[in-house]
């Protein structure tokens, strides 16, 4: 049984880091699942308060994650159109490559704001870049906590 979860546990981080990238995975609960699977093996034992703290952090880093990039998007004076057109491309530029999805993003966004919202190329650029600015802190704020609260504890662990 303790094998199975540790295989459990592992493909759970696996999938955790997968969803910090992608979107509509989410990467740092999966993460947390695994940590938890292992912990529950002979392998590994994480302390309560551990497991307390890394799971209110985990739900602190994935509210932030849906409010970050609309929050940076605004201040850069975008509006639900860049939101909402940058979704669109980072999903449509998920079938491409991890490059097609962050140019499909930045790509939807700019489309958004510069046809719906009505603004100018150059507001719409910088709307963009806004919206890609709040897609790569909160992906790294993700990967970092997958890396460093779950995993590490891990490897070190066993």
């Amino acid at each position: 049984m303790d094998i199975l979860l540790i295989i459990l546990g592992i493909i759970c981080l696996l999938v955790g880091i997968a969803g910090s990238i992608l979107p509509g995975l989410a990467g740092p609960p999966f993460s947390y699942l695994g940590l938890w699977l292992i912990h529950w093996t002979k392998y590994a034992e994480f302390s309560t308060s551990f497991l307390v703290w890394t799971g209110v952090i985990m739900a602190i880093i994935s509210v932030a994650d849906y409010l970050l990039p609309p929050i940076i998007t605004k201040s850069t004076g975008g509006s639900k159109y860049a939101t909402t057109g940058s979704i669109i491309g980072m999903i449509a530029g998920i079938f491409f490559t991890p490059i097609g999805m962050l140019t499909g993003m930045l790509l939807g966004a700019f489309l958004g704001e510069l046809f719906f919202a009505k603004q100018g190329p150059g507001n719409a650029l910088k709307v963009a870049l806004g919206a890609f600015g709040g897609f790569i802190l909160g992906t790294g704020i993700k990967l970092l906590y997958c890396f460093f609260a779950m995993i590490a504890p891990f490897f070190y662990s066993i």
